[in-house]
């Protein structure tokens, strides 16, 4: 009976489940956030400081939803090229010092 209740509240928006709780929460409450935390229909999770930073979130979702596209699409990573040796120059060439042009004489 209780899946049925959750289940039921999950579909109603956070302002229909506070209403039917608390239907006088606006004199109570300067938000509807805030009387919602209170009577339980929300609460604050514990993560860590970089799961807050958007660059890590997006980076996740970004590579969920890579590897959703591959699966759907039966796509097969390609293989890495192969890492070639870096050259290093011994003596680099010279550059030729700049020479300005003259000027014409009218």
């Amino acid at each position: 009976m209780t899946d049925t209740v959750t289940a039921t509240s999950d579909r109603r928006s956070l302002r229909e489940q506070v209403e039917d709780l608390l239907p006088a929460w606006r004199s109570w409450y300067p938000s509807l956030f805030d009387a919602a935390a209170d009577l339980g229909l929300i609460r604050a999770r514990v993560c860590s400081p970089s799961s807050l930073m958007l660059s890590n979130r997006h980076a996740a979702v970004q590579s969920e939803a890579m590897q959703m596209f591959k699966e759907k699409w039966s796509v097969e990573d390609e293989p890495e090229e192969p890492q070639l040796p870096i050259r290093l120059q011994r003596h680099p060439t010279p550059r030729k010092p700049f020479k300005k042009k003259p000027k014409p004489s009218y």
